[in-house]
């Protein structure tokens, strides 16, 4: 029976999210999240025992361990929002020890946030809950800002401090985008040989990407290619905003396009078009973790609840919220964190 909670939570969007039946893209032709996971998704390419043994540990951690689902919880809006407007909603985040709390307290799988929080806490923690280091970051102290990635730490760091996991970012569509792959693709290369797993936020990033007031930067053809590329340089997760629209690279007129990747492959279902970026992550075989967005207010649950609702039923493997939860009271953000892991343990919602 679905969990009522969620049902309330959604409210008149609760019919069209729980049950749709996706024509594009059949379940069946997904890898399916499932409690081995890491051997069905990992276990015959080219990971190492280490790499398995540390993804191993992040799917089998917290609330939802050992169910093929992760819930993560970023925080390092410190660097990227600086940390005032990150931190000022609840000031005790300065201390980066809460937030490493509030993951644990949340029944997260993993915190995920800055080199200096986690070297911090490292001795504190390491071996209490999996770290993901995020080695690159947008600075924003420079004038006029501009939007770049640059690294903030080595590899070798985020494992001598004990993380399973690093992560990255890469602003696909920007001038900068392919120093960026590069940088990415030989850090993630050395996190593998070291024995960790690798995530990779991979947005999209151009002022090209807006044509006559719309936004194409969350177009599920622009972004799911994104998220192609991503698993392209062995990304073992990739995580990606919800896509808002679709038909981007033709409203733009350019990249290269199919009929039928708007005609068959994808609707203007919000399921449809995560199951097309699914299906950018080799079918699934690479799970797609989903940003939980900025914090919006009282509409903030509703939000997370069917982000999460989204991404199960289209094929994902867990959301990774951040703001929504820090940005609240100590408790509140524990109730959200397990309130979207709700979605993710209640068996009645499957995949559309």
């Amino acid at each position: 029976m679905l969990n009522e909670k969620i049902v309330e939570i959604l409210g008149d969007r609760a019919e069209s999210l729980l049950n749709y039946q996706s024509k594009t893209f059949s379940k069946e032709q997904l890898r399916q999240p499932t409690p081995n996971y890491v051997d069905e998704s990992l276990g015959l390419s080219n990971r190492s025992p280490q790499v398995m043994r540390s993804m191993q540990q992040l799917f089998d951690y917290g609330r939802l361990g050992k169910t093929g689902y992760i819930s993560i919880l970023p925080v390092d809006q410190g660097i990227e929002h600086t940390a005032g407007a990150s931190f000022t909603p609840n000031p005790m985040y300065f201390d980066g020890e809460n937030v490493i709390k509030l993951a644990m307290e949340g029944g997260c799988n993993a915190v995920a946030t800055t080199f200096g929080i986690l070297a911090q806490n490292s001795r504190k923690y390491a071996h209490k809950i999996p770290f993901i280091v995020k080695i690159n970051h947008n600075q924003l102290l420079t004038y006029p800002t501009k939007y770049d990635q640059i690294m903030f730490g080595s590899v070798r760091d985020a494992w001598n401090l004990g993380a399973v996991a690093v992560g990255a970012t890469i602003y696909f569509g920007s001038e900068e985008s392919d120093r960026q792959i590069q940088e990415v693709a030989e850090a993630f290369e050395y996190a593998h040989e070291l024995g960790m797993g690798t995530i990779l936020w991979c947005y999209t990033r151009n002022e090209e990407f807006k044509k006559e007031g719309t936004d194409y930067h969350n177009s599920t053809d622009i972004s799911s290619q994104a998220c192609h590329i991503g698993v392209t340089i062995q990304a073992d997760l990739i995580k990606q905003k919800l896509p808002e629209n679709n038909g981007g690279f033709k409203a733009i007129n350019f990249g290269k396009t199919h009929p039928d990747m708007y005609d068959k492959l994808s609707t203007d279902h919000p399921i449809d078009l995560t199951r097309y970026m699914v299906a950018n992550c080799y079918m699934g075989k690479i799970g797609l973790i989903n940003s939980g967005g900025a914090a919006a207010g009282a509409s903030d649950l509703q939000e997370a609840v069917e982000t999460a609702v989204i991404n199960k039923r289209a094929g994902g493997v867990g959301l990774i919220l951040g703001r929504k939860a820090f940005q609240k009271p100590f408790r509140e953000g524990v109730e959200m964190l397990n309130t979207v892991q709700e979605v993710y343990l209640d068996q009645d919602i499957g995949l559309a």
